[in-house]
């Protein structure tokens, strides 16, 4: 089993959010044939967000060695006997270099290349502060890096994709002025329309005489009807839903967060097909369709105490909402809401909801690993975060036990 330790290691704190697989190496070869063959170095390097030519290439650089790169086989090579603890060492520096934000101490930051004149500097874009800051440009690994420039990521909902710290290498991207992330949509735009047209087509089936916009549904979504169901319900479940989150303007009963919370519940005896277009349909028709706050909330408003085998029959709903990193990070809190304050009694089930949803491809296995070993106050308290996070416990076991099995297969 694989050694997981703080991308940080003068972190010492077992809920650190950046951790990455302990650097191994191997020696192959005698006489002046020896080398020292890095055989995780992809997985680290991936913890990282940077290629491991970078980190292979540092290493050659700092030890006046040779290196030696086959990607299609994935072996990293650097010339001469060098032991374990002293590429860590170079590799912590490496960090510090090349990867942690110079203001925050932050790794989840983006290497991006800009020209000046003749001349090209490489900066460190933090996602975590926002601020950009330079590396040391008299480095010998600037040269390599500026003829081998970082290429873009693109983010994915396969669960095999290995985890990284700052979501992706090189590139940048302007900020949402709503003041949440903008959504990927290079590959995904296609995609989407054809859940949406699916999820329509499903609708269309179950309401026989009309079009989704003449269903049942719509006349319950008036102005009046909303007016009247604000004043017959009480406001804890505002407070429940929104409470608690990081944009506190949201806290308001009559916030478009809390009405759809308030919706779900008023409408929550339709069929799982009809309710899961009713719901995206009502969202869209209060602009927040495409906010992770939206997922939060519908977790709790969506989800009973039969949960586990819910999920499955509102998957293709959560897949046509969930777009990015933030989005799964606001489904498991939305998880942790529910669990921890709607059904404490369903803690212990923990294990089975988060099975359920990576099996729908609605989690990524890094986001739920970065998820359990971090406690987070953002959508509950201290303790209800870390009780969560401790059921969940059996399952982030089998992930690493499943990923271990398959790199032996390999």
């Amino acid at each position: 089993m694989a050694t997981i330790v703080n991308i940080r290691r003068d972190v010492d704190d077992k809920f650190y959010r950046y951790r990455m697989p302990l650097l191994t190496t191997k020696i192959e070869g005698k006489g002046n044939g020896i080398k020292t063959v890095i055989p995780n170095m992809s997985d680290v390097a991936r913890a990282l967000s940077r290629p491991p030519t970078y980190t292979t290439k540092f290493f050659g650089c700092e030890l006046g060695a040779q290196t030696t790169f086959d990607e299609k086989n994935d072996r990293y090579i650097v010339n001469g006997a060098h032991n374990a603890d002293r590429l860590r060492e170079l590799l912590d520096v490496f960090i510090d270099k090349f990867v942690l934000c110079k203001s925050c101490k932050n790794p989840e930051t983006e290497l991006v290349i800009i020209k000046q004149g003749r001349s090209e500097d490489i900066i460190r874009d933090c996602k975590a502060c926002g601020e950009r800051t330079g590396v040391d440009m008299r480095h010998k690994l600037t040269t390599f890096i500026v003829k081998n420039p970082p290429v873009k990521i693109k983010k994915g909902k396969n669960k095999n994709t290995g985890g990284d710290a700052a979501s992706g290498v090189g590139g940048g991207g302007n900020p949402d002025p709503t003041g949440e992330s903008p959504e990927p949509v290079d590959e995904g735009a296609e995609s989407d329309d054809a859940i949406t047209r699916k999820i329509k087509a499903e609708a269309a089936e179950l309401n026989k005489d009309a079009t989704i916009e003449n269903d049942d549904w719509v006349a319950d979504t008036s102005p009046e009807a909303v007016k009247q169901r604000m004043k017959a319900l009480e406001g804890s479940m505002a407070a429940a839903v929104i409470g608690g989150d990081d944009d506190g303007s949201d806290e308001d009963a009559n916030s478009p967060y809390a009405v759809l919370g308030r919706w779900i519940e008023d409408n929550d005896e339709k069929d799982p097909k009809a309710l899961s277009v009713a719901i995206f349909q009502k969202a869209q028709e209060l602009g927040i369709e495409k906010k992770h706050k939206a997922v939060t909330v519908i977790v709790q408003a969506l989800f009973s105490e039969n949960i586990v085998a819910e999920i499955p029959q509102y998957a293709a709903l959560f897949t046509k909402l969930v777009t990015s990193d933030k989005h799964q990070k606001s489904l498991l809190g939305g998880i942790e809401r529910f669990v921890g304050f709607s059904h404490p009694d369903l803690v212990s089930a923990v294990p089975k909801i988060l099975m359920a949803l990576y099996q729908h491809d609605l989690l990524e296995e890094e986001v739920i690993v970065q998820w359990g070993t971090h406690v987070s106050k953002k959508y509950v308290d201290k303790d209800t975060s870390k009780k969560v996070r401790k059921a969940s416990e059996p399952f982030l076991k089998w992930l690493e036990e499943a990923e271990d099995d398959s790199d032996e297969d390999e």
